[in-house]
């Protein structure tokens, strides 16, 4: 069962496009979002020089992919200024510390392996980490605090708007499974559901082979993006559930030309997309 939260955003420059420090009811826990420009001037947050984890989001100046590196350190502060000069790719970062400072290297060193593993599974944001972090061995009990560290943390970052560690089908249309929407003809078949974020196709999907000329240049770059990465593999076949900003894009995948998803995508009852949110 899911119970309501409590989030408290601080802006600390007053503007939202400075720094934010984010609380959540009843944890010791505490997050800062920072853009890059606000990095050097944090040193006036003393608690940034404690131990914790964090993440640097940025994008792939060439094809605009989301990326993520995820890290931990002894002292956040220094550890952020030293990637000012080592790391490009980034321009905001999100950092986790304890109010009470009672995370130690092994708690972090955890951490980061955890939600490495996570982020990697998500599979939303390409991971810039060039080796998969050591998991440090904890007591059973510091264990299941790391775990609800983790779950706290996954809350917040997504309030701040980074869903890195959610998966495709973590958030569905009102909170819960809904019937699964279909869209199937003479070489293609594929089956997903709306979530929060848009659409999702689920593994085992099979795309059409053809591909329209008149279909967006955009679609067709993501479509052979999702083949060279094999999300999609030889026999055109999703191997991973994978989410689309929108049923349409999803349904152009598969079908391979311009298509309006909402009607497209039909439940086995034949109830569009379109009728069903309404």
């Amino acid at each position: 069962m899911n119970f309501g939260k409590s989030i408290r955003l601080f802006l600390i420059e007053g503007i939202p496009d400075g720094r934010w420090m984010c609380e959540l009811s009843n944890w010791t826990g505490k997050a800062y979002k920072i853009p890059r420009t606000y990095v050097k001037s944090s040193c006036d947050r003393q608690e940034l020089k404690n131990t914790g984890i964090y993440f640097l989001f940025g994008k792939d100046d060439e094809s605009g992919i989301d990326q993520v590196y995820i890290g931990e350190a002894e002292n956040i502060y220094s550890r952020l200024m030293q990637h000012l000069s080592e790391k490009d790719f980034w321009n905001e970062c999100v950092v986790f510390i304890s109010k009470d400072n009672n995370l130690n290297k092994a708690h972090v060193k955890y951490l980061e392996n955890k939600i490495y593993t996570l982020a990697k599974e998500a599979g939303r944001y390409k991971l810039t980490n060039s080796n998969t972090p050591t998991l440090s061995s904890l007591s059973e009990s510091d264990g299941a605090e790391m775990d609800e560290f983790i779950e706290n943390a996954k809350l917040l970052l997504s309030a701040v708007g980074h869903k890195v560690l959610e998966n495709a089908t973590g958030s569905l249309l009102n909170g819960k499974s809904i019937s699964k929407f279909y869209l199937e003809s003479s070489g293609f078949k594929a089956n997903g559901s709306p979530t929060s974020d848009g659409f999702v196709i689920y593994k085992g999907s099979k795309i059409s082979n053809t591909v329209a000329s008149s279909l967006t240049k955009s679609v067709i770059s993501k479509r052979q993006n999702l083949i060279d990465t094999g999300i999609i593999d030889s026999n055109l076949t999703f191997t991973q559930d994978f989410l689309f900003s929108s049923p349409s894009i999803a349904a152009a995948i598969v079908v391979g030309y311009s298509i309006n998803g909402r009607i497209a995508w039909k439940t086995t009852k034949g109830i569009s997309l379109k009728e069903f949110e309404s």
